[in-house]
């Protein structure tokens, strides 16, 4: 319990590739999560989405800003689209990507995140009805594209960076999956041995630490948490091979175009292996992309496949697929089999597809998740047997193929699903207050 001298909050922000939750603990010991408006109702989870309008005003052209579920409706109410970017935490240890131009203005990446990070805190703040200006923030074990450390601190130096320029004085940062720990931890009335596999769009992390009341009475210590692992590979990972395997052949991925009398791929490769990240998709909306696509359409022997790229592209529709990629992703984990179904003007893609097809897809990526977790308990020398309970949190969790990873090796009557969104949020609220109240 937070003491009632403290005016601080206890602040855990949940800030995801995919989506975004914030959470305070409240004097009770209970948590209380931001809500945020939608056209139709409230939402705890904020689409980790900006869009970007251009405007003349005073005739001078203007930029106007939009993020969340306020993001999405801007952009889908648009005649003529303006910029979506999504994913933007799964280019924070790229030391190539600094920017992008838009409307013909650069813009920092540091300085995109904080926008959404902006929005979040004024949500807060008129939810609680005081300043946030500190809170203990998630980050994934392994960053999306980092392959050693030093990537890793770079990446988080950048997010903290991102966060000190959207009006926050100060942040703490502590992993994921620990933050799911702390979450799972406040329902138990007992001590346990608990793993943590915390899937999020882009990472997949893991920890392994002792968790419980027991814990919290004598003192958390350095030699409760037994160890760490992840690897950037989660829903996003799942979802490209969904789209090469669907979407990019019906857009010419496979397609041949007549150059001196040779045939030849008629679009380059790297444009479908952007199309598969949706965190690239809005910067393939660029001039030099937009030449190329127009001379593959000349020459193209499908000119029709390569037109629908090229409407995809100019019309900004990542939103659109990306929501029925995710629709045949969640029937898939209910269902045997699901209809794949994407239309919009020159494009119509429909295709059933079994859980059996799907799960040859992603094959390779379950074995690195299986690999990921088994190195984690060769490393820590903790046998499976003797883990009390496995807590899987996040919307890829409920990917049968992934939930009978962790079944085969600790039985399906020990592993437990949380909340997929705001476990983590909630976590780091309570991490917050621990370390507050240490420090008071």
């Amino acid at each position: 319990m937070v003491s009632p001298h403290s005016t601080r909050p206890a602040i855990g922000i949940d800030f995801g590739t995919t989506n975004s939750s914030i959470a305070r603990t409240l004097p009770d010991g209970g948590i209380e999560l931001v809500s945020f408006p939608t056209t139709t109702a409230t939402t705890e989870s904020f689409r980790s989405i900006l869009y970007l309008e251009q405007h003349k005003q005073a005739g001078r052209n203007q930029v106007k800003s939009f993020t969340g579920p306020a993001g999405i409706d801007h952009y889908l109410e648009a005649e003529h689209k303006g910029r979506l970017i999504q994913s933007l935490k799964s280019y924070l240890s790229s030391r190539n990507l600094t920017g992008t131009e838009v409307f013909g203005r650069r813009y920092a990446m540091e300085d995109l995140i904080s926008r959404i990070l902006t929005d979040l805190r004024l949500h807060a703040e008129r939810q609680f009805g005081q300043p946030v200006r500190h809170a203990t923030v998630g980050r994934p074990v392994r960053f999306v594209g980092s392959d050693n450390t030093d990537n890793d601190d770079f990446a988080l130096d950048r997010l903290r960076q991102a966060f000190l320029h959207s009006g926050f004085e100060s942040v703490d940062f502590e992993m994921e999956p620990i933050a799911a720990a702390y979450s799972y931890e406040s329902t138990l009335d007992h001590d346990e041995l608990i793993l943590i596999g915390d899937f999020g769009g882009g990472t997949s992390d893991f920890s392994l630490l002792h968790v419980g009341p027991g814990v919290r009475a004598r003192g958390r210590t350095a030699k409760d948490l037994l160890g760490n692992s992840g690897l950037g590979l989660a829903g996003d990972t799942f979802d490209a091979r969904i789209v090469r395997k669907l979407v990019s052949p019906a857009l010419g991925a496979d397609s041949l175009a007549r150059s001196l009398n040779k045939l030849l791929p008629a679009v380059p490769a790297w444009i479908y292996a952007n199309l598969e990240r949706w965190h690239y998709l809005s910067f393939l909306k660029t001039r030099n992309v937009s030449q190329i696509l127009k001379s593959a359409h000349a020459n193209a022997l499908e000119p029709e496949k390569i037109e629908a790229l090229i409407n995809l592209i100019d019309e900004d529709l990542g939103y659109q697929l990306h929501q029925a990629v995710q629709r045949l992703k969640v029937e898939l984990s209910h269902h045997e089999s699901a209809r794949f179904y994407f239309r919009d003007g020159s494009m119509n893609i429909q295709s059933v597809v079994t859980r059996e097809e799907f799960e040859s897809w992603i094959g390779e990526d379950l074995e690195s998740i299986e690999q990921c977790v088994d190195d984690l308990l060769t490393t820590s020398g903790v046998a499976a047997q003797t883990i009390d309970r496995v807590f899987l949190t996040g919307g890829t969790s409920f990917v049968p193929s992934v939930r009978r990873i962790f079944e085969s090796r600790f039985t399906a009557s020990r592993v437990r699903t949380g909340d997929e969104f705001t476990s983590v949020a909630r976590g780091l609220a309570l991490r917050d207050q621990e370390a507050w109240l240490k420090r008071s």
